[in-house]
C-alpha cells in the first residue's frame, strides 16, 4: 500500500469512530499533514491545534468534529459523492491514490497548512524558556570556569550558546511574522487563544 492510502486508511479510520482526530507522521511533509486535515474538514471535522511532542519534535496535528450545520452538510455532501473514500478509491480534492491537491482544493490545502506551521513554530519555540536559557547559560559557564580554571574552553561557550539561542528564536519570529503575512492576506483574524497564544481564526465558512 502507498504511503499515501495508508495515511487515508488512517484518517478515515479515526473520522468513523472519533470525535477527535490526531495526526502523528514523523517524516510527513507540512503539505502533507494541510492535505489530511483538508480530507478530515470535508467530512465534518475542523483544524483544532498542534502539539510538538518530545526532543524529536514530534508534531501532532488534532482535529475536532465541528458541529456547525455549514460542515456537517459539507459532510453530508461529501460522504455521498465519496461514499467509500480509501486505498484505489477518490477522496474529496485530492488525486486518486495521492495526496496532491486538485487545483480547487489547492487554496484551502494551502491555508491550512500555512495555519499549521504557524501554530507549530509557536509550540516548538517557547520563547519564555529560551530567553530564560539564554541568561542562564553564561552564569553556568562564568561558575564552572571560576571553579575549573578552563577559562579557554568555557568562555567561548558563555557567549555562543547565548547568541546561538537568542539568533533561533529571531528566526523563528521572522518566519512567523512570513507566514502571519499570509494569514492576513487570506482573511484570516488574529487572535489570542486560553493560553495566551497568538493564533489566527479563518473567515467562516472556510470551505464549500
Amino acid at each position: 500500500m502507498a504511503v499515501a492510502d495508508r495515511h487515508i486508511t488512517a484518517l478515515m479510520r479515526q473520522i468513523a469512530s472519533q470525535d477527535t482526530v490526531e495526526l502523528i507522521h514523523p517524516f510527513a511533509e507540512w503539505q502533507t499533514f494541510g492535505a489530511l486535515a483538508y480530507i478530515a474538514e470535508c467530512y465534518g471535522f475542523r483544524y483544532a491545534d498542534v502539539r510538538v511532542v518530545g526532543k524529536h519534535k514530534i508534531v501532532h496535528v488534532s482535529l475536532v468534529r465541528d458541529p456547525s450545520p455549514w460542515a456537517q452538510q459539507r459532510a453530508a455532501a461529501n460522504r455521498a459523492a465519496f461514499p467509500d473514500p480509501g486505498p484505489g478509491r477518490p477522496v474529496p480534492g485530492m488525486y486518486l491514490g495521492s495526496l496532491t491537491p486538485v487545483p480547487e482544493a489547492q487554496a484551502d490545502v494551502d491555508l491550512i497548512t500555512t495555519l499549521i506551521r504557524y501554530d507549530a513554530l509557536g509550540a516548538a519555540a517557547n520563547r519564555k524558556q529560551l530567553v530564560t536559557m539564554a541568561w542562564a547559560f553564561p552564569l553556568l559557564f562564568l561558575l564552572m570556569a571560576v571553579l575549573t580554571g578552563k577559562y579557554a574552553v568555557l568562555l567561548p561557550l558563555a557567549v555562543l550558546i547565548p547568541a546561538f539561542l537568542l539568533g533561533a528564536l529571531r528566526l523563528n519570529a521572522m518566519r512567523r511574522a512570513k507566514l502571519a503575512e499570509r494569514l492576513t492576506a487570506a482573511g484570516c483574524t488574529p487572535q489570542r487563544d486560553e493560553a495566551g497564544r497568538e493564533r489566527f481564526v479563518r473567515p467562516v465558512p472556510y470551505g464549500v
